[in-house]
């Protein structure tokens, strides 16, 4: 009898690779960063469901190499959302596309993220590879790079245009959970930076307020008006006197 072989169907799944490295994560920052990052990608793609940024989140490549696990990657052309249990792990070979971007976050320990990690992202194929270290003085804080000609070529300017993206990356002081310093935000083609949700919300209520505002002096003016009326012997509600 034949039997049809499929050697997909011989690869681990998600639910079969270990789903965590164990290793906790440094500082905040190296959470908060890419948090942000993403509450700000889901309002402005929210109309996409064609992504996914994953957090601190293992990337299988190979079903007998253990996972690489960035602060962040993000990855295009995937469902945002595959089941109400959500990912346990990005695997390479089920989801059928390599992440675009990866973020590192510095920690005041250094884990290889200008030396082997950009060894690894290379050999992955990561389009661009983020590194941003909040405690560098002197250097470049953020440093993003471009995977041309099989190497990493570090990208001008500030914000970082991300082609592929459509969409700009840079860093901005700015409020985020209450804590304001130094964030990282996508920004548009005009170099606008795009709010958080935070500002969001704060601009929608300075809105609601001017317009609350704007009526309550226009009511202001018309009774006014109304008052000079009749003190004039004129009816407002016509052309009679009062």
């Amino acid at each position: 009898m034949l039997v049809n072989y499929n050697p997909q169907q011989c690869l681990p799944s998600a639910e079969d690779l270990p789903d965590s490295d164990d290793k906790a994560v440094d500082n905040e920052l190296q959470n908060l960063v890419p948090s942000l990052l993403k509450a700000i990608l889901a309002l402005i793609w929210s109309e996409k469901m064609d992504w996914f940024l994953g957090i601190d989140m293992g990337i299988y490549y190979a079903p007998d190499e253990a996972a690489i696990v960035p602060d962040a990657f993000l990855s295009l052309g995937v469902p945002r959302i595959i089941d109400s249990d959500l990912r346990l792990s990005y695997v390479i070979w089920e989801e059928q596309k390599i992440p675009i971007m990866v973020l590192e976050v510095v920690s005041q320990t250094r884990r290889g993220e200008y030396t082997q990690k950009k060894k690894d992202y290379i050999k992955l194929g990561v389009r661009y590879y983020i590194i941003y270290n909040p405690f560098r003085k002197r250097k470049p804080r953020l440093e993003v790079y471009k995977l041309e000609a099989g190497d990493y070529q570090l990208l001008e300017g500030e914000p970082v245009w991300l082609s592929e993206l459509n969409l700009g990356i840079g860093r901005e002081e700015g409020t985020y959970q209450g804590i304001t310093r130094e964030w990282l935000y996508w920004y548009d083609d005009q170099g606008e930076r795009y709010l958080n949700p935070e500002e969001r919300l704060l601009t929608a209520q300075e809105q609601l307020q001017q317009e609350r505002q704007a009526k309550a002096n226009a009511i202001e003016r018309a009774n006014r008006l109304e008052q000079l009326l009749r003190e004039a012997n004129i009816n407002p509600e016509g052309n009679s006197q009062v």
